[in-house]
């Protein structure tokens, strides 16, 4: 049986400031459905990906901006990068961690530039939505068996 992740739903404090972002990174616009008692749906999917994001109100009881850590992922960092700043995007440097595991939290243990073998799933960049959502850019170029 296939569990395939579909929708990962984010918390915002401004519905329409969220979409204009989030659209405005190139998304493309699913739904944006009003419901019955002030419920909104908002759903976005990233250029390539099978699972979308939501968004709205009366959605969830998460604070705007406490999802951290939500990973896309790219071919070419410094292509990507490139893209998303020129789009108005506040973006971080590419950067690898220190024990080139997997990154920290926060910017615990960042290295500047990217993984310096250019090693699959070693560099990153990262951002955030308007309410403080974090986004991680996360290279790879060819995934390992069985990915």
């Amino acid at each position: 049986m296939d569990f395939k992740l579909e929708v990962v739903v984010i918390p915002v404090a401004d519905v329409d400031r969220a979409k204009n972002f989030y659209a405005g990174l190139g998304w493309r616009l699913d739904a944006d459905f009003p419901g019955s008692d002030g419920l909104r749906v908002v759903q976005l999917t990233p250029p390539g990906s099978e699972c979308s994001v939501i968004f709205g109100d009366r959605l969830t009881t998460a604070a705007p901006g406490s999802v951290q850590g939500l990973h896309l992922v790219v071919k070419d960092i410094e292509k990507a990068r490139a893209e998303l700043a020129e789009r108005g995007v506040d973006i971080s440097e590419p950067f690898h961690d220190a024990g080139g595991v997997f990154h920290h939290a926060g910017d615990e243990a960042r290295v500047p530039g990217p993984d310096p073998d250019r090693g699959d799933y070693g560099s990153f960049a990262s951002f955030r939505d308007p309410d403080g959502n974090g986004w991680v850019l996360q290279e790879i170029k060819v995934r390992a068996p069985g990915r």
